[in-house]
């Protein structure tokens, strides 16, 4: 029961955030400071969330996935700019590990999990 609330928790809280998809790189270089997502379009926003539901179904068969507090808005909004980013190829996985462990130096393991997971949805 302890795996199936982690693994609800996380996906409730990535799906607020919505992620999934492949898309090509658009050219857009986004600088760390900026915190808002580019107006994606209702389709490319579903891919997104479509590809964060499968990297968070593999979480619930990971004991040492450790979930990572989004407990504010602030804090949802930013994780969701930061796996949109990486997922619509606006930033490298190491500038995604670099922003995410600037802010939770701790979860090493759960911002590579997420980068995992996008190449294996991505390919």
């Amino acid at each position: 029961m302890k795996d199936f609330k982690k693994y609800y928790l996380l996906f409730a809280s990535i799906s607020l955030l919505g992620l999934s998809g492949c898309t090509s790189a658009t050219g857009i270089v986004t600088p760390k400071h900026v915190t808002k997502t580019e107006k994606a379009s209702p389709h490319k926003l579903a891919l997104y969330q479509q590809t964060m539901r499968s990297v968070a179904g593999g979480i619930q068969h990971d004991s040492k996935y450790q979930r990572i507090t989004l407990d504010t808005p602030e804090k949802k909004a930013w994780f969701k700019n930061l796996t949109y980013r990486l997922w619509d190829r606006q930033i490298t996985r190491y500038q995604f590990l670099d922003e995410g462990l600037g802010l939770y130096p701790s979860h090493r393991y759960e911002f590579e999990f997420v980068i995992n997971g996008f190449a294996n949805v991505c390919g």
